[in-house]
C-alpha cells in the first residue's frame, strides 16, 4: 500500500503492509516484535518526521529507535542525516529501507534489541538520536533511561514523540535527575508531544 504524508520541505511516499494481521502467522528473530506495532502509521511517528524536516541535518549523525516504517529516518536522511534506522523486527527493516529508496533517500538498518544493545552502541555515538511512541511500557521507559546516555554525543540531543503515554512522567523524572537539559514541546498536533534531552549524564 503506497501513500504519502507531508513534510516540512514536500512529501514523503512510503509503503506499508496492506494488513498487518497477517504478519502474526510469521516467525521472527524476536518473538517481542509481535504483534507487529511497527507496522502501523502512528501519528507520533509522523509529526516526528515532519519535525525533522524542518531543520536542516547536514552532515548530521542521526540513529532512529524502534523505526516501525522508518519515517523519521528517511525525512532525516533526505535534510543531509547520515542515518541508521534501527528495530527489534527484520520487516520493519526492510519497510524502512524500502521507504529510503522510494524517496531516494540513503538509510542504513540494524537489527536490534534494547536487552542487548551492545552492537548498537558500538556504532555510535549520535549526534541526533530519535524515537517515537515508544514510552508505552515499564520496561521500555527503563531501558531507554540506561541506554540513552550511551547513544547520544556530548553536545547531542534525543527527540522523542510522544502522544501522552502513561510511562512518561516517570521518564521525565528520572531524566531531569540526570541530563543537563528536559524540555516537553508542543507540536502541531494535540494529540503529539516532544520530548527533548541534552547534556547526557556521564
Amino acid at each position: 500500500m503506497v501513500k504519502s504524508i507531508d513534510l516540512h520541505t514536500g512529501s514523503l511516499r512510503f509503503v506499508r503492509p496492506r494488513d498487518p494481521a497477517v504478519l502474526l502467522s510469521q516467525e521472527d528473530e524476536v518473538p517481542e516484535a509481535y504483534p507487529p506495532y511497527w507496522a502501523k502509521l502512528w501519528p507520533s511517528g509522523v509529526e516526528l518526521a515532519y519535525q525533522v524536516s524542518v531543520h536542516d541535518w547536514s552532515g548530521t549523525s542521526v540513529v532512529e529507535l524502534g523505526c516501525g516504517l522508518g519515517l523519521p529516518a528517511v525525512a532525516a536522511a533526505l535534510a543531509g542525516g547520515r542515518v541508521l534506522a534501527t528495530d527489534r523486527a527484520t520487516d520493519a527493516l526492510a519497510f524502512t529501507a524500502a521507504n529510503a529508496r522510494a524517496n531516494h533517500a540513503q538509510v542504513q538498518t540494524m537489527l536490534c534489541s534494547w536487552d542487548a544493545p551492545e552492537p548498537l552502541t558500538a556504532c555510535g555515538p549520535w549526534q541526533l538520536v530519535l524515537a517515537s511512541d515508544v514510552l508505552y511500557e515499564q520496561r521500555n521507559s527503563d531501558a531507554l533511561i540506561a541506554l540513552l546516555p550511551r547513544l547520544v554525543t556530548d553536545d547531542g540531543a534525543v527527540w522523542i514523540a510522544d502522544p501522552g503515554r502513561e510511562m512518561v512522567p516517570e521518564f521525565l523524572t528520572a531524566t531531569r535527575a540526570a541530563w543537563r537539559t528536559v524540555e516537553v514541546v508542543a507540536t502541531r498536533r494535540q494529540d503529539v508531544q516532544m520530548i527533548r534531552l541534552a547534556g547526557p549524564p556521564r
